[in-house]
């Protein structure tokens, strides 16, 4: 099997793993934007919607679910690290490039600089969400009865400014990641033509796009809400 080892461990075979995970992440990322809209149909939506997550075979499937999306991040982000380790290794010297390759690596640059951003950004955001939703002891007045209130847990973080700033700062850097890694992905998939990858490029800006202003849309709304008086 050193064949398959050889393969895994080729460049190939590494952008060929960042490209199947990212597919994962990017999948993810729609249902993780889909869940947050409840936010906007009110409290009681939004609590139902994470108590549902949190019993039955819903949260064996959720559990199942997260044991395989640390294994996609860390896959992800430990290729990332060996394909830039790699390229740095094998061009010690700066040399004379054509501007197509100059624009790839500028690119490659910028994906990077904000995927590390984005890492630093996801750190905080399970603190301040999962573990808290998991495993947090609030005060009384985040909860109704004996469940919290996951609504006014969110709410109020997003309605935070530095909070709120920080979450804007991540999901702009968030939505040039997405550009680049979705036409990127089937690049390295051999999905690339000159028929279809216009329509590849067309449909990753819309999702870089649609992704990024619907999660930052949260705190823009509730930071609104909460100076106006609506909290």
């Amino acid at each position: 099997m050193a064949w398959v080892s050889q393969a895994l461990n080729s460049s190939i075979g590494k952008k060929l793993f960042m490209s199947l995970t990212g597919l994962f992440l990017i999948t993810f990322l729609c249902i993780h934007l889909f869940g947050n809209m409840f936010l906007y149909v009110g409290q009681d939506a939004f609590n139902l919607y994470v108590h549902t997550l949190e019993t039955g075979v819903v949260h064996a499937f959720i559990l199942i679910t997260e044991v395989v999306l640390v294994a996609a991040f860390l896959i992800h982000i430990i290729n990332a690290i060996r394909l830039t380790l790699g390229n740095w290794a094998a061009r010690p010297q700066r040399y004379a490039v054509k501007p197509a390759q100059q624009q790839s690596e500028s690119a490659s640059r910028t994906m990077w600089i904000s995927a590390s951003i984005i890492f630093i950004f996801l750190a905080i955001h399970l603190v301040n969400f999962y573990y808290v939703f998991k495993y947090g002891t609030l005060p009384q007045a985040y909860y109704i009865g004996e469940e919290k209130n996951y609504f006014m847990i969110v709410t109020e973080a997003l309605s935070t400014p530095w909070i709120a700033s920080i979450y804007l700062a991540a999901v702009f850097l968030l939505g040039f990641h997405l550009y680049h890694g979705f036409q990127s992905a089937f690049q390295t998939l051999g999905i690339n033509h000159k028929k279809y990858t216009p329509f590849i490029l067309f449909v990753g800006r819309a999702y870089a796009i649609i992704v990024a202003a619907g999660f930052a849309s949260f705190p823009i709304y509730f930071t609104l809400l909460h100076f106006l008086g609506g909290k």
